[in-house]
């Protein structure tokens, strides 16, 4: 059975350790901030400016003040601050953040990225997210699979405008958990009833597999 958009969040948060600062991206994984578990310590940065994000509020208890680089209500943690572009950015470029998770339109077996801008489509600009993937150096990209026309995203090379190249540490989708490595894709983890041939049929790029592969842990 394929994952929803909050079973992705859910593993990701499996790779969120004790003490790290983390930064959240739009889409997916602003979600995984509801996911980590109580007994360790992580700080949610989002780059317009706010260190030590909670998970998102419950209806009825938004505060329109307080939002993510997403433009999305949330909540802060006892402690959190809040801070100009420039100094988020600085923060960032100074690679004081352990892990990023950003969302994609497409992966390449390189790990090059493409996650901001489809030819002929409106954007607002690429945002925070050049300055996140040349500057951190531990990239997990949490997206879908294959797109609404059943087209893989994950593939030999991207075909949209680039955000960064050779980035990728590894990716999580509603069908997999692969890392990125100097063969290309490694298959590392399936999602719970799917078999590794759905995930081959699924990826346009070659698939490293090796050994049994096992289910994931949610």
């Amino acid at each position: 059975m394929a994952l929803d958009k909050n079973q992705i969040a859910q593993r990701i948060s499996k790779e969120v350790k004790d003490g790290y600062y983390v930064n959240l991206g739009i889409g997916i994984p602003t979600l995984v901030a509801n996911f980590v578990p109580d007994d360790i310590s992580v700080e949610f940065q989002s780059e317009n400016g706010v260190l030590g994000m909670g998970p998102f509020p419950y209806e009825g208890q938004e505060d329109p003040d307080l939002i993510n680089a997403g433009k999305q209500t949330i909540t802060t943690l006892p402690g959190a601050s809040f801070f100009d572009s420039a100094f988020s950015f600085g923060m960032i470029r100074s690679q004081k953040v352990d892990l990023t998770i950003l969302g994609a339109m497409e992966v390449s077996e390189k790990g090059d990225i493409a996650n901001w801008k489809i030819p002929g489509k409106m954007v607002k600009g690429m945002g925070g997210a050049m300055d996140l993937v040349a500057s951190a150096e531990n990239i997990i990209v949490a997206m879908m699979h294959v797109n609404k026309a059943g087209e893989s995203k994950i593939l030999k090379n991207c075909t949209l405008p680039l955000t960064g190249v050779r980035c990728v540490k590894k990716v999580v989708t509603e069908l997999a958990v692969m890392e990125i490595t100097d063969r290309g894709f490694k298959l590392l983890e399936r999602a719970p009833g799917v078999s590794v041939q759905e995930i081959i049929d699924a990826t346009e790029a070659e698939l490293w597999v090796e050994g049994e592969i096992p289910e994931m842990s949610l």
